[in-house]
């Protein structure tokens, strides 16, 4: 096997997240967003330990379980999705499969995997959509959508999207056409010259309030008023509660605001999750998929067991959903996060849901820990993709509760981790993946752990 050299072959498995593994003269040679079962040319583009990495450029034969047409037009060209070509069951059988492989890699004993539960939706799920702003092209015409795959500057206009409801594909379409009408520049990241950055559309699937945030550089002074004319005007599902204009000059390709501004309405809308009601900003975290959040939290509060008289701790806390969940039927629940605009949240939406028992602290896990006074009986963990900072980890074994919970919306850095809470005395009791995100490679996964040497 030579770097640069072109074969073919069958894809046999597919490994989290998206590594589709070929051999190769007995070597294994691992290609992006293959389906397993797949016949592939592909080329050899690094070769690391006698491992190649390789990269698709022809199906030549489709795999037995993929279908004869994706469920989406932009399936493809666009990257935000990888398995829309194969049926929701077959999706699930998946991340079943790849979840407990990693879990069965480092987990020493027994324990009980209760497979996988899948999304209520499989498609118009999402309630919050970063759209980007660019061109398909180089100086093609101005696109408004999803990166195009494999690509860090081609924008796809994806006015058709089968993960939101169809609100925000009007939407969508209202804003692109207002600008394409009056030539409006969008911001290049390479020269940072240019006016539109990106549109944020959020919207609560049990409420239907719409908040939508145009972010743009400071470079050009608009009077969007028409536009906003506009899109109060559109025919939708929901009702938009408020439109709002974000200043963001940062270098950086993120999300973010320098200055808002509220062209109507307000700066925040409401969702409801298993009976409680949350106050979500434009940049604040919440669950991407809110019947799913359901079923993933009412999972997590069914492994976390009885919490009567108990001190908890809700630790990568975010808007303060789980302590929430937990709160009623607890003593008293501390949650901990870096995100001050989150703990501010989290601090009005536990006021919004009466309740008294809820202490929010601002900061990080590894720092602020050795200041809380409070001793935990049972911690939960929700920590972000890349997992839990070593040394928190062990701040947080050192605590000695019983049990731990731990959600995970990355398998790997979960059994990492794993490997580490084993040595220090912690065994799996249960596991179970939830599927939050049909059509893409991303999958959550719970964790209950029972302290087995004291």
């Amino acid at each position: 096997m030579k770097k640069g050299q072109v074969y073919e072959g069958v894809v046999e498995k597919v490994d989290f997240p998206n590594k589709g593994v070929i051999r190769v003269e007995d070597k294994k040679v691992v290609v992006k967003n293959a389906i397993e079962g797949q016949k592939l040319r592909f080329s050899v583009n690094k070769i690391r330990k006698g491992r190649g990495e390789g990269r698709i450029l022809e199906v030549l034969e489709k795999a037995p379980i993929e279908l004869e047409k994706p469920y989406c037009i932009h399936f493809g060209n666009c990257g935000g999705c990888t398995y829309q070509n194969i049926s929701y069951e077959e999706q699930l059988k998946l991340k079943e499969r790849q979840v407990k492989d990693l879990l069965d890699s480092v987990i020493k004993d027994e324990y009980e995997f209760e497979g996988i539960k899948a999304s209520p939706n499989q498609f118009a799920y999402r309630n919050k959509m970063e759209f980007s702003f660019g061109d398909e092209i180089k100086d093609g015409p101005l696109a408004l959508g999803m990166h195009k795959r494999g690509s860090f500057h081609d924008i796809v206009t994806v006015n058709e999207c089968q993960i939101v409801d169809n609100d925000y594909n009007l939407i969508l379409s209202c804003v692109l056409n207002y600008f394409k009408e009056k030539n409006t520049s969008f911001y290049h990241k390479m020269s940072h010259t240019g006016y539109l950055r990106h549109l944020l559309v959020r919207k609560g699937a049990q409420t239907s309030e719409i908040l939508i945030d145009l972010v743009t550089t400071s470079q050009e002074t608009q009077d969007l008023g028409p536009l906003t004319e506009a899109l109060l005007q559109l025919s939708l599902s929901g009702k938009i509660v408020g439109f709002l204009h974000t200043i963001n000059d940062s270098l950086a390709d993120v999300v973010q605001s320098d200055e808002t501004f509220i062209l109507y309405g307000q700066d925040y809308f409401y969702e409801k999750l298993l009976g409680l009601t949350f106050k979500i900003s434009p940049f604040s975290f919440f669950q991407t998929n809110s019947l799913g959040a359901e079923v993933l939290y009412d999972t997590a509060r069914e492994y976390v067991g009885t919490t009567k008289d108990k001190m908890i701790f809700d630790l990568y806390s975010g808007t303060g959903t789980i302590a929430q969940i937990l709160a009623p039927v607890a003593k008293k629940v501390v949650g901990v996060e870096i995100v001050e605009e989150a703990v501010k949240a989290a601090k009005e939406n536990a006021s919004l849901n009466q309740l008294s028992n809820c202490e929010f602290i601002a900061g990080d896990v590894l720092k602020v820990i050795d200041s809380i006074t409070d001793k935990p009986d049972l911690i939960v963990l929700d920590p972000p993709r890349d997992g839990i900072h070593p040394k928190a980890l062990e701040k947080i074994i050192a605590y000695g509760v019983d049990r731990l919970v731990y959600i995970s919306c990355k398998p790997t850095s979960l059994v990492r981790d794993l490997e580490v809470l084993q040595e220090r005395g912690y065994g799996v009791e249960k596991a179970v993946a939830v599927d939050m995100f049909p059509g893409t490679v991303h999958v959550e996964t719970v964790c209950c752990l029972q302290r087995v040497n004291m």
